[in-house]
């Protein structure tokens, strides 16, 4: 059984009055969703109370959801738009970071092998290559920002990312190329690549 049809089963268990199920999702998520919604809202203590907000409404609809989608891909979808009228309400945009947190680190293929041959100049290059990538996706149009997020960093597929996006799949695609040619044509003086090569 797979990580959709269990999450479906505690819904329905949930929907029926049955408090743990919902529990066993809230703790299943909440990690996941705090790091996505993270780089929204950059306070560590605001993050936790949004994440907070958002299983709370998700809870409340509860009896609405069908199961159309997968329940994260729904479940993203109300804390998206939970920290999005939280940042409205404080009248402030979230301000950016320069660093990647280490569980960002794991994300990376070549994670380990830089962490063999650390050295204070390919520490400081990777510093860089990390403030450069964060600049520029903060640079990045909302739509392209998200698109990538949800792909780079949540590993959604294109399927789930449309979903959540409320777009065609072909959509996605065109919005996951530009940002990554975008954040491509800001590492290359770093990495010193090829123009076409993109990350």
């Amino acid at each position: 059984m797979g990580d959709r049809e269990v999450d479906q089963l505690l819904v329905e268990r949930a929907q029926r009055g049955d408090k743990r199920a919902f529990e066993l999702l809230v703790a299943k998520y909440q990690r996941k969703l705090g790091r996505l919604l993270s780089r929204m809202v950059r306070d560590p203590a605001e993050v936790e109370d949004v994440t907070q907000e958002a299983f709370i409404k998700a809870y409340r609809a509860l009896p609405s959801f069908r199961g159309d989608s997968a329940f994260y891909t729904w479940l993203y979808r109300i804390a998206i738009n939970t920290a999005k009228n939280y940042l409205v309400a404080l009248r402030r945009r979230a301000p950016t970071t320069t660093e990647f947190d280490n569980e960002d680190a794991e994300n990376f293929e070549e994670a380990e092998g830089l962490r063999d041959s650390a050295t204070p100049e390919s520490e400081l290059h990777g510093k860089q290559i990390a403030a450069t990538v964060n600049r520029a996706m903060e640079a990045l149009p909302e739509d392209l920002r998200k698109a990538i997020t949800l792909r780079e960093i949540e590993g959604l597929t294109y399927e789930e990312i449309a979903a959540v996006m409320n777009c065609p799949i072909g959509t996605v695609r065109s919005r996951i190329f530009r940002a990554r040619d975008a954040i491509a044509a800001e590492l290359r003086p770093l990495l010193d690549t090829d123009e076409n090569r993109r990350w």
